[in-house]
């Protein structure tokens, strides 16, 4: 009797061999990386290492010099509106004025067709997306006119508003005051147990660490560790270590510096 196995569930992401190149330097060099549905994957490394790049590149914002992109299966995909995006730091008002809610609201437009006006389903994921990020309070606030941190709160509020089956964030906990850190990572839990991808850039896991199922470090824009997180060390791993503070670039040819020293495999 021959017993059949399942197939391997297609990757939500995938690059095989990526290459990319900025302002005529390579700044990836031949990546390869599978993200698989329902993981929830941690891009780690000092500075300047290609963490920002690499997931501009995995969402076909910045085009390959080499190699392979697949995302969903496809070369090139078209439901976009199945991810949500959190870029790093990004002026929400756009010099355009807007409430938050406007803003968060913006987060739908990719759920729906075109010829639909928002109706009953994007008001209930708008309010939600507020209330996740403790921003309801805010809902009618000028959005350019906030701190750096609400501003943050309202990017994520914005991705999580179209309700994504893959969020991928770039540096959420940077600026983020801790009590926001822990509302973040309780609503990504809640994500996660719905079976939601996640792939966030971090310099610290901070209170998001019981959520990760794999690192991915990289270094120079090339990988240098995949797999178990590492565990953290020096003032990281103190009690009461908030994971907000600002850190340095790299000055010694250690491969990580931000309190997670990794042994190269």
């Amino acid at each position: 009797m021959t017993v059949e196995t399942a197939p391997a569930p297609v990757p939500v992401f995938r690059l095989r061999g990526a290459r990319v190149r900025l302002g005529g330097r390579e700044v990836l060099h031949g990546i390869d990386l599978d993200v698989a549905p329902g993981e929830v994957v941690a891009l780690m490394g000092p500075n300047g290492s290609g963490k920002s790049t690499l997931v501009r590149a995995l969402l076909g914002l910045v085009p390959l010099a080499g190699g392979e992109r697949e995302v969903f299966g496809a070369r090139r995909p078209r439901d976009f509106g199945r991810l949500g995006y959190v870029p790093q730091r990004l002026s929400v008002g756009g010099g355009v004025p807007a409430t938050v809610r406007e803003v968060v609201s913006s987060g739908r437009i990719a759920r729906r067709p075109r010829w639909r006006p928002s109706g009953a389903a994007d008001r209930r994921a708008v309010a939600a997306a507020l209330d996740a990020l403790d921003l309801t309070p805010l809902a009618g606030r000028n959005a350019s006119g906030l701190s750096g941190g609400q501003q943050q709160r309202v990017l994520i509020a914005r991705a999580l508003a179209g309700e994504p089956d893959v969020i991928v964030m770039d540096e959420p906990l940077a600026g983020v005051d801790a009590a926001s850190q822990e509302a973040l990572a309780g609503t990504l839990a809640r994500l996660v147990a719905d079976g939601v991808t996640v792939l966030l850039v971090l310099h610290e896991l901070g209170p998001l660490a019981p959520l990760i199922t794999r690192s991915v470090v990289l270094e120079h824009g090339a990988i240098v560790h995949e797999g178990t997180p590492p565990e953290p060390s020096g003032d990281c791993a103190a009690p009461g270590h908030d994971h907000v503070h600002p850190h340095a670039a790299p000055t010694t040819a250690s491969l990580w510096d931000g309190g997670y020293p990794v042994q190269k495999d």
